[in-house]
């Protein structure tokens, strides 16, 4: 496929700091490349350096000509009392178009990215749908590489699996930077992670994440051997440089150099080791009481609409609770009600005596940004005081992947991920019967989720999770309760099978069609006998026309989608035309329907 875009030797560094060293790598058509690294590797300095947004210290990138570029940060910055619309248009005002095309393309963004219409103001858009209108202000734009940069976060299980659908069908190129491992492995087909192991500073496969991991332990294991053959050389060729040389005898010069070029070899193997990973240890209680959390019928209703309603279970000892739903249908309220933070509308919600609650806030509002690293750790003078005991703080950051020259920085400094970790190191030093978390994988790296995952399947107390993270889901949760907001609330074994009734239920809902024919079936047939015979005879035929005229209208929409469309302004001029004149079909129909109808009253 040809090339898009490609770089050579990049360097970049921030102060002392040297994120990466010598990275080169291209991007070609209908290429999807998933990026993983550490926290702290440079994985969204390298996306902003190709994207165009900053500059590398050195090193070459050079882009297909007419190649446009796209490009979506991790927090989205949108003009304060905005709609949804102006945000599209905006995008589309730099850009050379007739009406018609520009019509098209603001239709096609706004549909692509879910959005029913341009009216919603941005100000009153959940986390989930702002992530979604900064992808549509993007697509508006047409581009033939998309950058993403942790394009999940904030999105619910749903706005996942519309962001799969999106990119796997898309006809542009994209490189996306996720520690969503089921995200990665469903949508890219190309994987590369940066770090100090490889020798170029990245590593990269052809095929899924599945068949990355499995290349990525090939590489890891005969670089362990050589290291370990390479130490057994060394090792020999020191022993022989200690030896004194024989009588009117010398070394061996080039036996030397030799000896020192297997040792700088060894010491660059052992410089790119294996990086250090976050050691999470939540501390439980020795409570063992049976029932610590009871919740009996209980129901709450916010801002006038009810979450959940009669919702009743047990939390226990090893219980482990995945909390799935839209946003906005009520995981957090649950949540908290559990916390003891809210009270039902109606029911009950019985905690054990003094049953000591952990809360991982998404939004981390336990922290306070103005102290510093040091304070936001927990410590009291140089100490943090962990099962009983003290651990100076310098140790207890280090158990973080904090060094001690970063413990007077403020919190506000850190990026995403370390402050994750921040609260995570923060939350440990705390006894606990029940873990809440509520979105914990935000901005943390593949690493640091597997040591979360395997701390809290040990946990021996109880935890309820909130995550749009499905891996972790899966592994951790013994049962699913999925809330879908209008109410209704139903419990699951595990992730897929509740993965399995959402397409069930999808398969089983009438389409629009059917919905007319069970209307038009209730209706009372003596009704035509107020109609003239003509008027009787177009009242009986009108649903199929409106159908036809519904289905021709679909599938011009459909058709804008098409890539053919768009590489031909005149083409697209007429397809635009033509869908305007089906949907004024479609809604003149329906008002000779309503009629039609108005004098059978």
């Amino acid at each position: 496929m040809p090339i898009l875009l490609s770089c050579t030797n990049l360097h970049k560094s921030f102060g002392s700091r040297q994120l990466f060293r010598g990275i080169s790598l291209g991007i070609s058509e209908g290429e999807r490349l998933g990026l993983i690294g550490a926290n702290g590797c440079g994985k969204s300095t390298l996306l902003q350096i190709l994207a165009g947004r900053l500059e590398a210290d050195s090193g070459q990138i050079a882009t297909r000509g007419n190649t446009r570029v796209g490009y979506v940060p991790q927090d989205a910055e949108f003009p304060e009392g905005g709609t949804v619309g102006e945000v599209i248009g905006a995008a589309l005002a730099d850009e050379h178009l007739e009406d018609a095309e520009r019509a098209a393309r603001f239709n096609l963004a706004l549909g692509r990215g879910g959005f029913a219409d341009g009216a919603a103001r941005v100000d009153s858009l959940s986390g989930g749908w702002k992530r979604r209108l900064a992808i549509a202000r993007e697509l508006a734009r047409q581009p033939d590489l998309l950058f993403l940069d942790e394009p999940t976060n904030h999105l619910d299980l749903e706005g996942i699996l519309w962001l799969e659908k999106l990119l796997g069908s898309a006809a542009f190129a994209s490189v996306v930077v996720s520690h969503d491992r089921y995200f990665l492995d469903n949508v890219v087909n190309d994987m590369a992670e940066i770090g100090r192991a490889y020798p170029e500073g990245i590593f990269r496969v052809e095929g899924s994440y599945s068949h990355f991991l499995e290349k990525k332990e090939e590489f890891l294991s005969a670089q362990s051997s050589r290291q370990e053959s390479l130490a057994n050389k060394v090792r020999r060729e020191v022993e022989w440089l200690r030896r004194g040389p024989k009588a009117r005898t010398g070394k061996s010069k080039a036996r030397i150099d030799e000896a020192g070029r297997l040792m700088g070899e060894l010491q660059d193997l052992e410089s790119r080791g294996p990086g250090g990973v976050a050691r999470i240890d939540f501390s439980a209680s020795d409570r063992r009481t049976k029932r610590l959390v009871v919740v009996e019928s209980a129901s709450r209703t916010m801002g006038g609409r009810v979450l959940f309603r009669d919702l009743s279970f047990v939390l226990g000892p090893g219980t482990r609770l995945g909390l799935l739903g839209l946003n906005g249908s009520g995981k957090t309220t649950l949540l908290r009600l559990l916390a003891g933070e809210l009270a039902p509308d109606a029911g009950t919600v019985e905690r054990a005596p003094g049953l000591r609650v952990v809360y991982f806030d998404q939004a981390r509002e336990q922290l306070d940004q103005t102290e510093t690293l040091r304070q936001g750790l927990g410590a009291h003078g140089d100490t943090v005081e962990f099962r009983g005991r003290p651990i100076h703080v310098a140790g207890w950051a280090k158990r973080f992947l904090f060094d001690a020259g970063q413990l007077d920085r403020p919190i506000s400094s850190l990026s995403g991920g370390e402050q994750a970790r921040v609260l995570l190191a923060r939350l440990m030093l705390e006894p606990a019967d029940l873990l809440l978390m509520d979105e914990p994988t935000n901005d943390l790296d593949i690493p640091t989720l597997e040591v979360l995952e395997d701390n809290l399947t040990e946990f021996p107390g109880a935890l309820v999770l909130v995550t749009h993270d499905r891996y972790l889901l899966d592994r951790v949760s013994t049962s699913i309760l999925a809330l879908d907001g209008e109410g209704g609330a139903e419990f699951y074994a595990d992730y897929w099978q509740w993965e399995q009734a959402q397409a069930d239920r999808k398969r089983a809902k009438p389409s629009a069609a059917e919905k007319r024919e069970n209307a038009s079936a209730a209706r009372p047939s003596a009704a035509k006998k107020k109609l003239s015979y003509l008027e009787a005879r177009e009242w009986e035929q009108m649903e199929a026309r409106i159908l036809e005229a519904e289905e021709k209208a679909g599938a011009l929409r459909d058709g804008l989608q098409s890539a053919e469309v768009f590489s031909d302004g005149a083409r697209l001029r007429r397809h635009h035309q033509e869908l305007e004149a089906a949907e004024r079909e479609v809604a003149d129909l329906y008002a000779r329907w309503a009629e039609l109808e108005s004098k059978q009253a």
